[in-house]
């Protein structure tokens, strides 16, 4: 072998030794970075708000971004908002796990443009297979994958939800057994598709059950909140919706545009959702939803989710929440409002999820009677998804 042979033989080995370092040591500080938890557990709860929420059937959280950081879910961690074992702990019966495939470098809630993206270096660095290093449609397929990864390894503790006969099968299984836990899949936008309707058919088959038509940036379906157009839907996001609904996969809202929303709000023949928000009642940004647009989504039977992180509830606290919680119970009544965390979406949270009873502590305060309590922390999305989900 030449000198110059061994010369590029050990530069490639270093550089393979380096990036194996890598990928053990950065998503771990990138992960405890992004994730952060206000007051770390346990949680201080009220005799009265732990008696109840210890009675409640099911709980249910309709937005979570746990897949996108390289942690194990089925440990007991001491970093990030959610796992299987915490979920277990706080006796969740439902967690929505929705898959990120892009983001903005310099995120921000006013004005973003798809150029840049984060998820690129972040998968790099998690050492994800190549094909998920440029290509969105494999990330969403790469996360829908570990799920159920984690579902079979979970010693049958977890299982991922993906139509009406599962979710029955699953609440049959619980009424003896609470020490079960369970998932469904979600993506935050469209653009995972790749500009392809076909990949509609592909993510479903996958067990994705929900989808956002934007997230931070405007797409070929159309306006984000956060982007620049602030446009309505695209014919290619209006094809994009129909197809969804023609398979029963949810829409979700959450990032629309206004024009967005009132195009889906004109367009849909089924409930639509946003699965992590706030209201302009109670916090006026730029990513909540008018009284217009709640009426809007409560007409068409579906559920307005409300999110856990302070842009969205302008309070640091689960008193926030549970404020947000009551104008949308006050404005269209108790049947359209769950919770919607984004638990591990890249924000601090007052808690990780073992601390949902402090919702409950903070209803009731709010005079909120048991029976829309129930309703708020899980009945309305075991109804919805009864309903909704496709039959096999």
């Amino acid at each position: 072998m030449s000198k110059i042979l061994k010369i590029i033989l050990k530069v490639i080995i270093l550089i393979a030794a380096l990036y194996i370092v890598l990928t053990l040591i950065a998503p771990g500080i990138i992960d405890k970075k992004y994730n952060t938890v206000r007051n770390n557990a346990p949680y201080k709860v009220s005799a009265s708000g732990d008696k109840l929420y210890r009675t409640l059937d099911f709980v249910a959280d309709m937005h979570c971004d746990a897949l996108l950081w390289n942690r194990n879910l089925l440990e007991h961690n001491d970093f990030g908002q959610v796992d299987i074992p915490r979920m277990l702990e706080a006796n969740i019966a439902l967690q929505a796990f929705t898959i990120v495939t892009k983001s903005p470098k310099g995120q921000n809630f006013d004005k973003n443009t798809g150029e840049t993206d984060n998820i690129t270096t972040l998968s790099i660095a998690q050492g994800r297979n190549i094909s998920t290093w440029f290509d969105l449609n494999e990330r969403a397929l790469d996360q829908c994958n570990k799920l159920y990864d984690f579902a079979s390894r979970s010693d049958g503790k977890f299982r991922v939800i993906s139509s009406k006969k599962d979710l029955l099968g699953y609440l049959d299984e619980r009424m003896s057994n609470k020490h079960l836990t369970a998932g469904f899949l979600g993506i935050e936008g469209a653009h995972a598709l790749n500009g392809k309707i076909e990949n509609i058919e592909i993510l479903f088959n996958a067990g994705v059950r929900m989808m956002a038509p934007t997230h931070f940036f405007d797409n070929e379906l159309g306006g984000s909140a956060h982007g620049v157009s602030k446009e309505g839907l695209t014919d290619f996001g209006k094809e994009v919706i129909l197809e969804m609904q023609q398979k029963n996969m949810i829409v979700d809202i959450a990032h629309c545009s206004s024009k967005m929303i009132d195009d889906i709000l004109s367009l849909t023949t089924k409930p639509v959702i946003s699965s992590h928000t706030g209201v302009k009642g109670t916090c006026n940004s730029v990513r909540n939803l008018s009284d217009v647009h709640i009426k809007g989504v409560a007409k068409t039977g579906g559920l307005i989710s409300i999110a856990m992180f302070e842009t969205a509830v302008c309070g640091q606290d689960a008193s926030a929440t549970a404020k947000a919680i009551k104008y949308v119970i006050d404005l269209v009544g108790p049947d359209y409002v769950a919770l919607g965390s984004d638990f591990d979406g890249s924000v601090a949270t007052p808690f990780d999820i073992t601390g949902l009873p402090l919702i409950v502590d903070e209803l009731i305060k709010l005079n909120i009677s048991e029976e829309n309590i129930r309703k708020v922390m899980g009945g309305n999305v075991k109804r919805f998804m009864l309903e909704n989900l496709p039959e096999n």
